[in-house]
């Protein structure tokens, strides 16, 4: 009985898994496909905040060796507000975070919610 309990809680826990994956590439490529179909457009805009998230990530160390190393990523964020007050934020690269300050004014370009650039005026 427990061996059989032990296979039913295995099976649902691999579906679930194999389900939350499936759910993630799926509106992965439907976000992709749905920025590839809207217009590109240009407005303008205003750079009202910037913000960043790092991600600390715990490995253990290859080998058997004890112990572990950490890797660290970071995303960058812009949110730009258009004329209409409407705000948008982008995910962007650390270069074009870069650039950018709050108050710049310009001209955003996106497709979707993928941003493609800020031509500062």
């Amino acid at each position: 009985m427990g061996f059989n309990m032990f296979q039913i809680i295995f099976f649902i826990a691999f579906v679930l898994i194999i389900g939350n994956f499936i759910v993630i590439a799926v509106r992965g490529i439907t976000t992709w496909n749905k920025n590839n179909n809207s217009p590109r457009l240009t407005v303008a805009a205003k750079v009202v905040a910037k913000r960043t998230n790092v991600s600390h990530h715990n490995h253990a160390n290859a080998g058997g060796a004890h112990g572990y190393h950490t890797t660290t990523s970071t995303s960058y964020y812009v949110t730009f507000q258009v004329e209409s007050g409407d705000r948008m934020e982008f995910s962007v690269t650390g270069t074009e975070y870069g650039m950018l300050a709050e108050g710049d004014v310009g001209k955003l370009s996106f497709q979707g919610t993928r941003y493609l650039s800020f031509q500062r005026s």
